[in-house]
């Protein structure tokens, strides 16, 4: 069972999705999970959120966010984020780890993730191009939350 959901929420496109599922579920059983979102200050917003929602902003500096979850998260806990690099420091703390496009992390398959990221970040280097992920569409939001909903369940 999930104690706390955390979003690494500065390039999040699922925050509102997230929402939308703990209130489903709590209307479903009851159960009430607490939503936490980090983002630095460049990202800051007047946004209102619901109860569940607590907002922690930070320095602006490199991997602020990363830190600031990685120091606040337990075991039982959720993230959600596109990180491979936090993916895989949260993994080594037993949370579980989901990207937004609906798949989990996991000590088997972030070694590849992280020695991926490298090699495009060696090609970018050498001025070669590498595409970027595609768009992020309905259809992905819906699988998300599909997903998302079925692990909180």
């Amino acid at each position: 069972m999930v104690n706390k959901i955390f979003i690494d929420a500065d390039s999040s496109p699922v925050i509102e999705e997230t929402i939308e599922v703990i209130q489903d579920l709590f209307l479903e059983t009851q159960q009430q999970i607490k939503l936490v979102l980090i983002k630095d200050y460049a990202h800051y917003t007047n946004a209102d959120y619901p109860e569940f929602v607590a907002t922690y902003y930070v320095d602006t500096g490199h991997d602020s966010a990363d830190y600031k979850i990685t120091a606040m998260t337990k075991e039982h806990d959720l993230v959600i984020t596109g990180d491979y690099g936090l993916a895989s420091l949260l993994l080594n703390k037993s949370v579980e780890v989901l990207h937004h496009n609906g798949t989990f992390y996991s000590i088997d398959t972030i070694d590849l993730l992280l020695q991926t990221r490298h090699d495009h970040l060696q090609l970018r280097k050498a001025k070669k191009r590498v595409r970027g992920p595609k768009k992020f569409t309905h259809h992905d939001r819906e699988n998300f939350k599909r997903i998302l909903k079925k692990h909180l369940s």
